[in-house]
């Protein structure tokens, strides 16, 4: 048209503005603009309305800006497509401002296509009262009789928590359609109105009104809240009658549901048959797999995703890290590391905990905390090395976190107590963990079941049974973990009795035994050589359909051990179900050495070296019980088939406390140390 020469006009532009913000042909519609100003055609309202558009759709919120207000002349399109843009994209104060000067200042009043822009921006900020004003606005002018609008009110009010202002208004819509019926199902499942929003949907399908696939996306998830699952299946029955399987949102929240429901084959059905799957189809598979146990398939499947072409985000690192944590997968950990650095998601605050947590899990601690030394750090940041370092020889590191949590204002909260007293417990710094007992108490935190049971647990390991005791009294519902604890301190403490009657106590108190409960009480019997209680207890526990691990196993071979009925531990052994792991044979091994039956001392002996072949212990025990037989070839032997498979005996290691400090030494060398005055201080 302008090769061959001919003028363009007013009607030109808009026709082409639009065809540009269509295809978003961002440079060739900045040129057109160009056109438009170097012609005159600027001041036309019409083009300026295409200018909005064509910005608008191509994300240049500066240039629209620009343009509204360079516009000499606007209607109410000129408003609206503004209002428009902005809520769009999210610029939800400026688009309520913009809406408020149009109908102030501007001289036009707002239209239905005004406020259903602008009602959006209000469930977006869950402003309400400014929902309100704009309710007050739609009745005086008689904008509620429309659906649209309506819908909107229910949409809004849904979403700012107003239930009975969101239902109120969908009864008074006169004649509603499938989008008010989404409306209030949304609505109400935004709010965990599950029920109700079950029952909505019910009312929906007996008025005839078909379902779509934003209904049975927004559905999916009640189900999976009120657990009913079969109903679910007929959520895809309905979709699939109504072909809608094949919907993105539809597929996406089947395949959540499946997974949450234990059905991972489903919800892999489901995923197999999506044409083209986005981000979130990945994502809710990984969870899938994740959830049902699945581990290799979700860091497979997270490999096969960037093969089709897909780029993980935060959500897929962090489904697939406690993937790689649960079951000590550090190299694809580390390959997950360095993707998420690659994409830029370590930088996200549940990415860089996640890894954290894998580290620790992995027992890779230095990287663990070099992960939490560069990131993003919160309270679960803090909770994740503390804990972490309990359970290592490195405990005092969990109470320097610890404190430097109460030093930077954080919130100590259950998790924080629970790891703190662990290590107190592995440490046996009976002072630290009493203070940091009286900073439970001073926030009324003692009574929690989990911070209970640690004090408990502390306790009984610093041999302050007496504490303990107390401690277990003030606990308002016990359960299984605090009378085990109870159980197995008073029989490490040689109370047998009481250990004894604590059990048949536990039963009266109406919990119910778990196979700790029996490992304590075997073990009780074996230390005060009960065998027929022992044996009692042995059966009854398989009458309970506890079925016994190693560990029971090993504390009857203790049992007949100790009290001298070797060949009977033998031959407990020998009609074992399963093949019996290194703490059976060692209770063997242990029992041969009080009676110095070197000859089972040797068989057992030759079973824990192929077991576990670095273990120094079993090879001193061997070499010792040759060495009293007065038979030194042997002992040498032993010796040297330990030194000749790398086998060393690990250096003993000793604390002291001095003042608040606890001081840990290896061979006579100061390790750590670490001042617990702060603890005393109320964080």
């Amino acid at each position: 048209m302008v090769k061959m020469g001919v003028r363009l006009d007013d009607h030109t532009f808009p026709f082409v503005l639009k065809a540009c913000a269509d295809s978003l042909s961002v440079q060739k519609g900045r040129e057109i603009h160009g056109v438009v100003f170097k012609l005159g055609f600027d001041s036309d309202v019409f083009v300026g309305n295409t200018l909005l558009l064509f910005y608008g759709n191509c994300g240049g919120l500066k240039d629209v800006k620009r343009v509204f207000d360079e516009m000499l002349e606007r209607d109410v399109v000129s408003w609206n497509s503004v209002i428009g843009v902005f809520s769009v994209h999210g610029f939800y104060a400026e688009a309520i401002h913009l809406f408020c000067e149009m109908n102030l200042r501007s001289g036009f009043r707002p239209n239905m296509v005004s406020v259903v822009s602008v009602l959006p921006v209000c469930a977006g900020l869950e402003d309400g009262v400014t929902g309100r004003q704009i309710h007050c606005y739609v009745v005086k002018t008689g904008l509620d009789s429309q659906v649209t609008v309506g819908n909107a009110l229910v949409d809004v009010y849904g979403k700012c928590g107003y239930v009975k202002d969101s239902r109120r208004v969908f009864d008074e819509i006169s004649e509603r359609n499938g989008v008010s019926w989404n409306a209030i199902i949304t609505s109400l499942a935004y709010l965990e109105r599950n029920q109700d929003a079950l029952e909505m949907f019910r009312l929906m399908i007996d008025g005839g009104v078909k379902p779509n696939s934003v209904t049975f996306s927004s559905m999916l998830p009640v189900l999976v809240e009120l657990e009913l699952f079969d109903f679910g299946k007929e959520i895809h029955g309905f979709s699939l009658r109504f072909g809608l399987e094949s919907d993105i949102f539809v597929a996406n929240a089947l395949i959540d549901m499946y997974a949450k429901s234990g059905r991972s084959l489903q919800a892999s059905n489901v995923f197999n048959q999506i044409g083209e799957k986005n981000i979130v189809s990945w994502n809710a598979m990984v969870a899938n797999f994740a959830q049902n146990r699945l581990e290799l398939a979700a860091v497979d499947l997270v490999r096969q995703m960037q093969a089709d072409g897909e780029i993980p985000n935060s959500v897929t690192f962090t489904n697939v890290l406690p993937v790689c944590a649960r079951i000590g997968f550090l190299r694809p950990g580390k390959e997950i590391h360095a993707r998420a650095i690659r994409t830029g998601s370590s930088v996200d605050l549940f990415v860089s905990n996640a890894l954290t947590d894998m580290y620790a899990k992995c027992g890779c601690l230095n990287l663990a905390r070099r992960v939490f030394k560069i990131s993003l750090r919160d309270e679960v940041s803090y909770n994740i090395l503390i804990i972490g370092y309990s359970q290592t020889t490195n405990c005092s590191e969990s109470l320097r976190l610890f404190l430097e949590m109460g030093i930077k204002g954080m919130k100590l909260d259950v998790v924080s107590y629970m790891g703190v007293i662990s290590a107190c417990a592995n440490l046996a710094a009976l002072k630290q963990g009493k203070e940091v007992h009286g900073l439970a108490v001073r926030k009324h935190l003692h009574t929690h079941l989990f911070i209970a049971n640690a004090l408990l647990d502390f306790y009984v390991k610093c041999g302050r049974i007496d504490l303990a005791g107390k401690v277990f009294r003030q606990i308002p519902s016990r359960d299984t973990a605090s009378w085990n604890s109870m159980i197995l301190g008073y029989g490490m403490l040689g109370e047998l009795t009481i250990a004894i009657n604590l059990f048949e106590a536990m039963k009266e108190d109406g919990v119910e035994y778990d196979s700790v409960s029996y490992i304590a009480v075997l073990s009780a019997c074996s230390h005060g050589g009960l065998v027929e209680e022992g044996k009692k207890y042995f059966e009854h526990m398989q009458v309970q359909n506890i079925k016994p691990t190693q560990m029971h196993y090993a504390c009857m071979v203790d049992l007949l051990g100790r009290a001298g009925l070797i060949e009977e531990a033998v031959e407990l052994i020998e009609s074992l179900p399963i093949e019996p792991d290194a703490n059976v044979w060692g209770a063997l091994l242990g029992a041969c050495r009080i009676h110095g039956n070197i000859e089972l001392a040797h068989w057992a002996a030759e079973h824990l070296f192929k077991l576990k072949p670095q273990h120094s212990g079993y090879y001193s025990v061997l070499s010792n019980m040759y060495a009293e037989a007065g038979k030194w070839d042997e002992a040498n032997q032993v010796r040297k088939l330990m030194k000749s498979r790398g086998s060393k005996k690990n250096p003993g290691c000793s604390w002291v406390q001095i003042d608040n400090q606890v001081h840990a030494f290896v061979a006579g060398e100061r390790m750590m140390n670490v001042d617990s005055s702060l603890l005393c201080a109320d964080p």
